[in-house]
């Protein structure tokens, strides 16, 4: 079962278009455009971690969620209303985790780190909050949809080599 991570997502909220120069239209386009990426790269038993900023509405998240595949779990971010974390459809809710996964800890929270647990031992920190625009450290890497083409990525994509000694930033995909 493939492994996917996202971040950003801002569904619902016109000021992500300008503020983070989006390409899209209109909010309607933007959110369709990130469900069809979304379902296009995550099937229905997959897992997949949300980084935080989920929506500008928490009363819009149950009806996302459903539309969203996978088994979706949430790493609070800092635009995340108390309703967000409530709705119906997430397998879990927190502020900060660290996955094991074939031997690597992965570190995940909504915010990139300078530091993090077992970095010199090769640990990796998932984030978003950046939008794609902080400098690439190695073994950290933005899971953002800014900065990943308005899908969600998968864990095997961010670990083939040469990405896993740098972050993705430099790989943004308009």
């Amino acid at each position: 079962m493939p492994l996917f991570f996202t971040a950003d997502t801002h569904f619902g909220d016109h000021r992500t278009i300008n503020i983070h120069r989006r390409p899209f239209a209109t909010v309607t386009e933007m959110d369709e455009a990130m469900v069809a990426g979304w379902n296009a790269v995550v099937g229905s038993d997959d897992e997949i971690w949300h980084l935080g900023d989920v929506a500008r509405r928490a009363r819009d998240v149950p009806e996302l969620l459903a539309r969203l595949n996978g088994t979706k779990h949430l790493v609070r971010g800092n635009n995340d209303e108390p309703g967000t974390s409530e709705a119906d459809g997430w397998a879990s809710v927190q502020d900060y985790a660290e996955l094991t996964v074939n031997g690597v800890l992965l570190v995940l929270c909504h915010y990139p780190f300078r530091s993090w647990n077992s970095q010199h031992r090769l640990s990796i920190n998932l984030h978003g909050h950046s939008h794609g625009r902080l400098k690439p450290m190695p073994r950290q890497f933005d899971v953002g949809m800014d900065a990943r083409g308005y899908r969600p990525v998968a864990l095997d994509d961010l670990l083939r080599p040469p990405n896993a000694l740098r972050s993705s930033s430099a790989d943004r995909v308009p």
